[in-house]
């Protein structure tokens, strides 16, 4: 396995990827027609080229012999809490394909992107995760992020119950 950061060239591989990753982990839930609307708006190519140009992100891909199979995503803060300040961090995405679960790679992922987000520095990192993903939230526990808030996140004529997660800025 090979764990690189992901560059413009990118974009049709992640496209490819995150809506397959999505669909694994939360299809299930859907409408089909919304499911495809989603994944069109949201992980389409140009959304991905759009975001992989954009120096205020970061991508990391996952490969095994040269295919990906797993990925990371962090950035500025959009999470809709009234405590997320201007230069708080956000690990938006971290998925790794369903067979290749349970090697660590989803922590190399979550380190390589965490590390990022600090690269200048302590600050407060959030996350929103699914409120029944609760191998996620053990996860993101054992990291010292915590529950601090809650959020519906859209998929067409679907409302997910998110919870947002924080980990205060480290203070040496």
């Amino acid at each position: 396995m090979q764990l690189r950061r992901a560059t413009s060239a990118d974009a049709d591989v992640l496209s490819v990827l995150s809506a397959a990753c999505f669909t694994e982990t939360f299809g299930h839930l859907y409408p089909p027609e919304d499911l495809r609307h989603f994944l069109h708006e949201a992980y389409s190519v140009a959304e991905w080229a759009s975001l992989l140009s954009d120096e205020a992100y970061a991508t990391w891909l996952l490969e095994v012999d040269g295919v990906a199979v797993g990925y990371a995503t962090a950035g500025a803060c959009a999470l809709p809490h009234d405590d997320v300040q201007p230069g708080d961090g956000e690990l938006k995405r971290l998925y790794v394909l369903r067979e290749h679960h349970n090697g660590g790679w989803g922590s190399r992922l979550f380190d390589a992107a965490q590390a990022w987000l600090l690269r200048d520095g302590p600050r407060t990192l959030w996350i929103g995760v699914w409120s029944e993903n609760l191998g996620a939230q053990r996860f993101y526990a054992r990291h010292g992020f915590e529950r601090v808030g809650d959020y519906d996140f859209v998929v067409g004529s679907t409302r997910d119950h998110e919870f947002i997660l924080r980990r205060a800025a480290a203070v040496d």
